[in-house]
């Protein structure tokens, strides 16, 4: 599995997302809940984080917070680390609780907050867990749009001080309900898997902490140091390979060098980091589990066949100019 490349300052902003293991769920019991936000709580006082939205579904969580020192890896190693030991001991399990590495999507200013929010606490709507977000008592949408307890690591001022002329927290509702017509426009500023924000956000964040020579085992660093758009990423690889994409797409079955074109193909967009396997794989007919497969081939066979890495390597130093 890819490392992620974690970008980490005083005062930074992220959106945390993790999953259980193979999908499972994370939380078995109602009381499993009320521990992860008691260690939420503990991780946020240890290592001085703001945390300003939070939603529990059934086997993944999001965060929405602000680190105070440059420690967001050592935080939620402690935090992921502590809740699955506690996790394990309560159920007397042993193993994994989450699917690999969190991901934290690195924000540029607090202007993003609000919608990042909203899409947090629609989460269980979207899910089918609830019709009313009111009826959801895991997340923080009932202490922003009614002023419910909430625990008292969980900082509401930053969000609802945007909002004016009225009822905060009435206001607050009417934007979360009407921002399914919203999200769009969020995500069109969301880059190379990695950065919500503006070009020269980006721009100011690969200067001052990407590494002068890209790791290729951290995918978040292959994204940022690519500029080509998804439509071109498709277009380049195929004239590097001679071959289209409509060659794969169009088949049912795809076997011996056509296969591996396809599958090198495939490994070369995964590269950029600017399509996840969801859209990879809608793009080649093929599931996202089979893009998957795709990249473990390829890796492999370059682990294993000097001379085919050396190949992969030529064709990619074509691809990256």
């Amino acid at each position: 599995m890819a490392r992620a490349w974690r970008i980490e300052y005083e005062g930074a902003l992220y959106h945390i997302l993790s999953r259980g293991n193979e999908k499972g769920d994370i939380f078995y019991v109602k009381a499993d809940r009320v521990l992860f936000l008691d260690t939420i709580g503990q991780m946020s006082e240890r290592f001085e984080i703001d945390i300003f939205a939070y939603v529990l579904m059934d086997n993944h969580y999001h965060l929405l917070i602000k680190t105070r020192r440059a420690n967001l890896s050592k935080a939620m190693h402690w935090f992921g680390t502590t809740y699955t030991r506690r996790f394990n001991n309560r159920h007397n399990r042993s193993g994994h609780l989450f699917q690999g590495r969190y991901k934290s999507i690195i924000i540029e200013n607090a202007a993003y907050l609000i919608q990042l929010s909203c899409y947090i606490h629609r989460n269980p709507v979207e899910g089918g867990l609830v019709k009313r977000l009111a009826d959801y008592p895991w997340s923080s949408y009932l202490a922003y749009g009614y002023g419910k307890p909430a625990p008292n690591w969980l900082s509401t001022g930053l969000i609802l001080s945007r909002f004016h002329g009225g009822s905060e927290r009435g206001q607050y509702r009417d934007k979360v309900q009407k921002y399914s017509n919203e999200e769009k426009r969020l995500w069109e500023d969301f880059r190379h898997g990695l950065f919500l924000g503006s070009e020269s956000f980006v721009k100011r964040l690969r200067k001052e902490y990407l590494p002068e020579k890209t790791d290729i085992e951290i995918s978040s660093q292959r994204g940022a140091t690519d500029n080509l758009r998804p439509d071109e990423a498709v277009d380049k690889a195929g004239r590097i390979l001679g071959c289209h994409i409509d060659d794969f797409s169009k088949k049912q079955r795809v076997r011996g060098q056509l296969k591996e074109k396809r599958d090198l193909m495939i490994y070369f967009i995964w590269q950029t980091g600017s399509l996840t396997n969801e859209k990879i794989g809608s793009l080649f007919g093929i599931t996202y589990s089979s893009v998957s497969h795709s990249v473990r081939s390829v890796r492999s066979k370059m682990t294993k066949d000097s001379k085919f890495r050396a190949y992969c390597d030529d064709l990619y130093s074509q691809f990256k100019v």
